[in-house]
């Protein structure tokens, strides 16, 4: 089940924040390859950040799945959902970062190494 984690230091009090989580869902369901109804999407508002030394609009996303993870869906996730959190929060895409975890990876390599 893949998990997307999002914070943002935008206040999302009376923002119509629906389109993201369907959004969200879709990019990281279509783009991983996993059922969309698998997919668990967190987002809080608010979040002391600083990034470049600022606090205008930024957020930090985690997303960790169970397999399904290579360098281009990476690459995907991070611009897709970039271009969600822009389109629907006027967030930068230069102002997210996301952090991704494959289990399975983890899993294997921690095996390996016993």
């Amino acid at each position: 089940m893949p998990c997307l984690y999002l914070s943002t230091n935008v206040n999302l009090d009376g923002k119509d924040i629906d389109p993201i989580f369907d959004q969200a869902r879709t990019a990281v369901s279509t783009i991983i390859g996993k059922p969309d109804k698998f997919v668990m999407v967190i987002l809080k508002g608010s979040v002391p950040i600083s990034f470049e030394s600022n606090k205008e609009p930024a957020a930090y996303g985690e997303l960790v799945s169970m397999g399904g993870i290579n360098s281009e869906v990476k690459k995907n996730l991070i611009s897709t959902i970039g271009t969600i959190l822009e389109s629907n929060l006027s967030i930068p895409r230069t102002r997210f970062f996301l952090k991704v975890f494959d289990t399975l990876v983890l899993k294997v390599e921690n095996r390996s190494k016993l």
